[in-house]
C-alpha cells in the first residue's frame, strides 16, 4: 500500500476525531488536500448541520485555482445525496479535484458506494480502503448503527481486586469508590462521548447516580433506566430534569413523573434487543452501560456488546456484589495512575 496514502489518511483520522461526542448522527470525517507533497488544506466535520470535511478543507485552501492539481484525502466515502447539507462528492467535482484517495465506504444507504461512484463517472481518479480497519475504527458507533441496527454498545464497570463491584452491604444511598478520582474523571469524558448511558434499577436504588459528565466539559448523555415500577425511582437523581431520562420496563407505570420521561415497554424475555430496537429507532448509535452486574451480565449471555471497558481497584472486599464474567482476555491494559484499565473487544 502507498505510505505516501497512508500518512494522509492517518492524518485525516486525527483530524476527525476532533468531532467525538459532537457529529451525532452524522460519522466524524475528516480531510486533508495535499499539492506537490505539501498540505494545502484541512478540514473535519465539526456537528450535523455543519458543513463537512471536505467542505472545510476546501474553504481552507487559499488558491483555489490549484485544486484541480491536488489529492484530496478523506478518511470516509464523500457523500452524494442533499441532506442538511449539499454532496460534497458534487463540490469536489464542481473544484475540479482529479485524484481522490479514501479510506473507506460509507456504510449509510444513501451513500454506500454512490458518492465513488459519481466521482469515477465525472473523471475523477478514486483509490478506495486505506488503512480501511483504522478508518472502520474511528467510527466503530456509525458502522455498528447502519450495519447491526443497533447502538455500539460499551460495558464499563469497576471491580477489586478479590473480583466485587460493591461491598455486601451499605449503610448510605452513595456509590462506594473501588477507582481513584482520575478514573472516574475518565469515565465522564466517555459519557460526553456517547449518545446514552444505560443502568437498571437496583443501582439506582443503592448508588443513587446522576449519570451526568460533571467532571468534564461535554454533553450529558441520554439516560436509560431498567425498572419495574416507578417507586424504586422515587427522589432519585435520575429524574432531576438536568437531562432527558427514559425508563424501560415490561409494565406500563400507573403513576406519571415529570414531563421529560419516556416509558417503553418490552417483554422480559426480550428485553436486550427490545433496548436495542427502541434505540435504534430513536437514532441512537452509541450505549454505554455502568451497571448493575446483573444488567451487564445480561449483556454478556446475549451477546449484544462490542466493547467492554473494566477498571480494575486496589480494594479487597472479600465478600459483596461480583463483577460481570467475560469470556474474553482483554486486548490492552492500561495503568492509571492507582487503577488498571482493561479493554475487551467482542469480535
Amino acid at each position: 500500500m502507498n505510505p505516501i496514502h497512508q500518512l494522509y489518511i492517518r492524518r485525516c483520522i486525527q483530524l476527525a476525531k476532533n468531532g467525538l461526542g459532537t457529529t451525532y448522527p452524522n460519522p466524524m470525517v475528516g480531510a486533508v488536500i495535499v499539492h506537490n507533497q505539501k498540505i494545502i488544506g484541512e478540514g473535519w466535520h465539526h456537528k450535523a448541520g455543519q458543513p463537512h470535511a471536505e467542505v472545510n478543507a476546501i474553504r481552507s485552501v487559499k488558491d483555489h485555482s490549484i485544486l484541480p492539481e491536488a489529492t484530496i484525502y478523506v478518511s470516509l466515502e464523500p457523500c452524494s445525496h442533499h441532506g442538511k447539507t449539499p454532496p460534497c462528492s458534487d463540490l469536489i467535482i464542481e473544484k475540479g479535484i482529479k485524484n481522490v484517495v479514501i479510506g473507506t465506504i460509507d456504510p449509510f444507504s444513501k451513500v454506500a458506494g454512490r458518492g465513488i461512484k459519481k466521482l469515477k463517472n465525472a473523471g475523477c481518479h478514486v483509490t478506495v480502503g486505506v488503512l480501511e480497519e483504522a478508518c472502520h475504527e474511528l467510527n466503530k458507533r456509525f458502522f455498528t448503527f447502519h450495519t447491526k441496527k443497533r447502538p455500539y454498545i460499551i460495558l464499563k464497570w469497576a471491580e477489586t481486586q478479590d473480583g466485587y463491584i460493591a461491598p455486601m452491604n451499605s449503610s448510605e444511598r452513595k456509590p462506594v469508590w473501588i477507582t481513584d478520582k482520575n478514573s472516574r474523571q475518565l469515565v465522564h469524558k466517555w459519557r460526553t462521548e456517547e449518545q446514552a448511558i444505560l443502568i437498571g434499577s437496583k443501582t439506582v436504588i443503592k448508588d443513587n447516580p446522576k449519570l451526568t459528565a460533571r467532571d468534564w466539559y461535554g454533553t450529558n448523555p441520554l439516560r436509560i433506566i431498567i425498572a419495574s415500577t416507578d417507586k424504586e425511582l422515587s427522589n432519585s437523581a435520575v429524574l432531576d430534569q438536568t437531562t432527558e431520562t427514559i425508563i424501560i420496563s415490561n409494565k406500563k407505570f400507573q403513576k406519571k413523573n415529570q414531563a421529560n420521561l419516556i416509558y417503553c415497554t418490552t417483554q422480559t424475555d426480550q428485553l436486550i434487543q427490545g433496548i436495542c430496537d427502541f434505540l435504534y429507532e430513536k437514532d441512537i448509535q452509541s450505549l454505554i452501560i455502568e451497571g448493575g452486574s446483573y444488567t451487564l451480565q445480561q449483556f454478556i449471555d446475549t451477546d449484544i456488546w462490542d466493547e467492554a471497558r473494566v477498571f480494575k481497584g486496589n480494594a479487597f472486599f472479600r465478600e459483596g456484589v461480583k463483577a460481570p464474567k467475560l469470556s474474553t482476555s482483554p486486548v490492552t491494559i492500561t495503568n492509571i495512575k492507582n487503577d488498571f484499565l482493561h479493554i475487551h473487544k467482542n469480535d
